[in-house]
């Protein structure tokens, strides 16, 4: 079974304690109900023996690497979101990153914006992506836009393992991305599907 799916790459994005847990100033309020569905996405990528890239934000903990509009949240008197080494930073509860796995650190919505993903996974022969995590509208988004732009094929967002702020942002932005021909299959559609 795993030599199908040995050009493909399940991309695990931004399922950090910040990102999903109550009280966090970036908490995306759909994260929590998709926790069960990543993890199964991650069990059925192993099983397949696709590669696993979490992607993560790790940012400074002044907030020297953030975007603008986010720098009023990192003060020298508070740790701000996703800071390295928080707890905040940290992956959600049944999340783990195991040998063999890849941990790529960003600091913009897209996996491939000033990061060496794309060498990685070309490195490693892989021309397909699987897209899972938050948020559809920013992350999600800007990096399988990349992903088109830069010829991976084809690249899949798992509809019920990705999530927004609200169910109508979320089933927008993947409206969105059918349209420039990105699958959006069903975890379970893609757990039965051949490579």
């Amino acid at each position: 079974m795993t030599e199908n799916w040995n050009h493909t790459a399940l991309l695990v994005i931004d399922m950090q304690k910040d990102f999903i847990e109550d009280g966090s100033p970036m908490l995306v309020k759909g994260g929590k109900d998709i926790i069960p569905n990543v993890i199964k996405a991650v069990e059925v990528a192993r099983q397949r023996g696709i590669l696993i890239v979490w992607v993560v934000r790790e940012h400074d903990p002044l907030g020297r690497d953030v975007e603008l509009f986010r720098q009023h949240l990192y003060t020298s008197e508070k740790v701000g979101p996703t800071s390295k080494g928080s707890e905040g930073a940290e992956l959600v509860d049944g999340l783990v990153i195991r040998e063999g796995d890849f941990k790529l650190v960003k600091t913009r919505f897209s996996a491939f914006f000033s990061t060496h993903l794309h060498s990685v996974l070309q490195r490693a022969g892989i021309n397909s992506l699987v897209v899972t995590g938050v948020q559809t509208p920013n992350c999600i988004r800007q990096t399988v836009f990349d992903a088109v732009a830069l010829d991976y094929q084809p690249v899949t967002v798992l509809v019920d393992a990705t999530a927004a702020a609200t169910p109508d942002i979320h089933l927008a932005n993947v409206f969105d991305m059918k349209n420039i021909g990105v699958s959006t299959p069903t975890l379970q559609e893609w757990s039965e599907s051949k490579a």
